[in-house]
């Protein structure tokens, strides 16, 4: 017994395993692409179907029929198909009830759009259980022959929607019988109502009718809507009966709805490049993939999911287009520079999104994210405006208190440096710390200024009673120049004695005497040709170098010829002869 049920497993492996393995001869017949688990709880591919689909070579274009279960789905295909139910997709009895997914008609028609031979595939797919209701996978089915199709025939009320692919167009079939005196419009209106959830917690079939819905009302700007009559009202002898014995009324129909689908029939598109059979198959089995990974159950959740990866790659290109940029910069050119970079990453997701119109929840994200992204670049731009504001303040801080120590008061170099402290922080401080930091330097160099004025004229006097005594000094014992001294000594009485007499200290800063002397020392400290406080050293060093060869050397040259009168230190007995 066991070996007679081993044989028998054995058997049926081997006659599956050759099934399998032969290639299909008869294209021109249905076969099933893709199929529920064992488990109804995920979709597969099903090898016929891809089989089918994998031998075209020119662009797809799919037109799908989507609607509740035995409601004129596979008989309108094979009007579409002019093919009867005896050599078409099976209908009604003919047709395993059983049979779960989507399936596709094997023999493609030719059809040339916009000058390109294309390929048109037709796909049936499985009906939903009742209206209100729907199975586990309903939702699935749905979605995946939305994303297939470039056009998706709904034949009643409740359908689908639209990543980088072209979205179907919706083509809203209703049958007349079922209108009621209505428009087409107000049946289209009727459908997507929401189905009333009042169950305690809630009906999750219902739901999931809702979210079809709701994704169906997201396709409105990309659909159409068509009536149909009924063919005849012997429906259940509809396979047996030819043309001229249907209502004359829905041939003309169906044969305007033929030429309505080839109008609007447009190549399958993925990132703007038409498919053929295998980049076809390639982008299916990764819908597929998304969907059972996810558990989607809605359109507009597959949409969400597909656009995820767009919606990454437009925030890598906002990121890299700001990353360019060389902080600190000013708020009003990050902000622009952030407009743009916003505008162009928006445009990159409206290019390659899955819906032209709508997925307004992938917009928002993108949106999100590159705020997110604009607030770090903000939070950037703050912190390097401040760096290098508090780098240039600290600067001029400390050329500030170089300027107050200077060796030769200067209050021209003083107000050169002042400038020159103004301008490069105005040139080189930007971003949004400028305005702070720009406060804080004007209060620090105001009091900057008004010490250096308080201690410069102190300091100038000082310098100046120095500088008497040294010219007396070096007047009288260095180059012995009479004038020198005699002049040193006039500048020094009229500082120590002069003003103390007739003028007080304070009142010395405003004579026109004072400011005679202190424009004729600004002229000697400093001038933008000469810095004498830099170069008091080495000239006083050259000078005295001068001095000492001239006392050395350039007497016995020249002798003692001046054309100044100098000091005469020669000893008259020296010369002197002696006397007998």
């Amino acid at each position: 017994m066991e070996i007679s049920r081993r044989a028998s497993v054995f058997f049926f492996s081997l006659c599956l395993f050759l099934s399998t393995s032969l290639s299909i001869e008869n294209y021109h017949q249905a076969f099933p692409i893709v199929e529920p688990d064992p488990n109804h709880t995920k979709l597969r591919l099903s090898r016929e179907g891809l089989e089918a689909i994998s031998r075209i070579t020119t662009p797809i274009a799919a037109v799908a029929v989507i609607g509740p279960y035995r409601s004129g789905k596979s008989f309108l295909l094979n009007q579409l198909l002019s093919l009867s139910c005896y050599e078409g997709f099976g209908v009604g009895h003919m047709r395993d009830t059983k049979t779960k997914g989507i399936w596709v008609w094997g023999t493609p028609l030719e059809l040339d759009i916009d000058g390109v031979k294309t390929s048109i595939i037709y796909l049936d797919t499985e009906g939903f259980e009742s209206v209100g209701k729907s199975n586990v996978y309903d939702d699935r089915i749905f979605a995946l022959a939305t994303v297939m199709s470039s056009v998706l025939i709904y034949n009643l009320p409740e359908t689908g929607q639209d990543v980088a692919f072209e979205p179907s167009k919706l083509l809203w079939l209703i049958q007349r019988d079922f209108l009621q005196g209505k428009s087409v419009k107000e049946m289209v209106d009727e459908a997507l109502k929401h189905v009333p959830n009042e169950d305690g917690q809630g009906n999750k079939n219902i739901d999931q009718v809702n979210q079809i819905r709701d994704s169906l009302a997201i396709m409105g700007d990309n659909s159409t809507a068509f009536s149909l009559p009924q063919p005849h009202l012997m429906r259940t002898k509809l396979c047996d009966l030819k043309d001229e014995d249907l209502d004359s009324t829905y041939v003309a129909r169906r044969d305007q709805l033929k030429k309505l689908v080839a109008s609007i029939l447009r190549p399958k598109l993925v990132q703007g490049k038409a498919l053929n059979g295998k980049e076809f198959i390639a982008f299916l089995e990764q819908i597929l993939d998304a969907l059972n990974k996810g558990e989607i159950p809605s359109t507009g959740s597959l949409v969400e999911v597909f656009n995820k990866d767009i919606v990454e790659r437009c925030v890598k290109l906002y990121n890299e287009r700001m990353v360019k940029l060389r902080l600190p910069i000013t708020e009003e050119s990050l902000q622009r520079f952030h407009e743009t970079a916003h505008d162009e990453a928006i445009k990159a997701f409206d290019a390659q999104h899955f819906g032209r119109q709508h997925a307004k929840k992938s917009v928002d994200q993108l949106d999100e994210q590159m705020q997110e992204v604009y607030k770090n670049i903000v939070l950037a731009n703050e912190y390097q405006s401040s760096k290098l504001c508090e780098a240039l303040y600290t600067k001029c801080e400390d050329d500030m208190d170089h300027l107050q120590a200077l060796r030769l008061p200067s209050m021209a170099k003083f107000n050169a440096g002042f400038v020159y402290c103004n301008q490069t922080f105005e040139h080189q401080c930007v971003g949004p710390s400028k305005h702070n930091y720009e406060q804080k330097l004007t209060k620090m160099m105001g009091k900057a200024r008004l010490l250096f004025i308080k201690e410069y004229n102190n300091r100038l006097f000082n310098w100046l009673v120095a500088f008497a005594l040294v010219m007396v000094v070096v007047g009288r014992f260095i180059i012995k120049f009479i004038l020198l001294e005699m002049a040193a000594w006039i500048l020094f009485i009229f500082l120590e004695t002069y003003t103390r007499m007739f003028w007080t200290a304070e009142s010395l800063y405003y004579n026109p005497v004072w400011h005679f002397i202190v424009g004729t020392w600004e002229t000697l400290v400093y001038s933008p040709v000469l810095d004498l406080d830099r170069w008091a050293i080495p000239i006083v060093c050259i000078i005295a170098l001068c001095v000492l060869y001239w006392r050395c050397y350039g007497r016995k040259k020249h002798g003692y010829s001046w054309l100044l009168p100098m000091y005469n230190n020669q000893k008259n007995g020296r010369n002197r002869e002696r006397s007998e």
